[in-house]
């Protein structure tokens, strides 16, 4: 029952502190509403255009992607340090390489998905399509 006094207590300092920084901020901040405190701030610049900026979703995308693969080669490296301790030890190689093997065949399914649906292709902008169609012309 100590224990979960414990995590009980810490649970409470852990809501607490955060709690009673933001009360005691709040009320010992100056509140002086002006219109200079309400425009956003931008290096200094005065802001041009709306806030709402549409990104292209293959940077998403693209994002994700490198998340998957790096989080890929993060959970290779531990099986690459134990592989050949293991082989020394008598663990049957089927054994070792099936795991692995399945854990990278379905990533590459993924990256084959990615890949046929334009998951991972660049929108080509107007301007250098135009350009390269003229370009071509010319050839």
């Amino acid at each position: 029952m100590s224990d979960w006094i414990a995590i009980g207590a810490l649970a409470a300092v852990g809501l607490f502190i955060p709690i009673g920084m933001m009360t005691v901020s709040a009320l010992l901040r100056p509140s002086v509403p002006e219109t200079g405190k309400r425009t956003t701030y931008e290096s200094g610049e005065t802001p041009t255009g709306g806030t709402r900026i549409r990104f292209n979703i293959q940077y998403y995308m693209v994002a994700l992607l490198f998340v998957v693969f790096d989080i890929e080669t993060v959970l290779l490296f531990p099986w690459a340090v134990i592989y050949r301790p293991a082989i020394e030890a008598g663990v049957p190689m089927i054994d070792l390489l099936w795991p692995m093997l399945a854990f990278v065949g379905i990533l590459a399914i993924g990256l084959v998905w990615a890949w046929r649906s334009g998951a991972i292709s660049w929108a080509r902008s107007p301007r250098a399509t135009s350009r390269k169609t003229t370009e071509d012309i010319n050839q």
